[in-house]
């Protein structure tokens, strides 16, 4: 994922191109650098699909692991 807006105060948003399924991205622990990018729980990440379908979804930071991963939800 690439950090799109970090404001001073709030959430951060990322964006995320992939030729992944949204259901997939939603996945437990998909990003698996997520901590170490600086990705925290409330994030939003809008994610595309890559592939012919160019799809689009929004997602929301639902679990950070310390020194590792990130999980995100279906937002839409």
């Amino acid at each position: 994922p690439v950090l799109i807006s970090q404001p001073i105060a709030g959430k951060s948003i990322w964006g995320y191109t992939s030729t992944d399924a949204a259901a997939a991205v939603a996945g437990a622990g998909y990003f698996t650098n997520g901590h170490a990018l600086g990705m925290k729980v409330g994030d939003v990440v809008f994610s595309t699909e890559s592939d012919n379908s160019y799809a689009g979804s929004t997602h929301i930071v639902t679990a950070v692991t310390v020194g590792g991963a990130a999980t995100v939800g279906s937002a839409t």
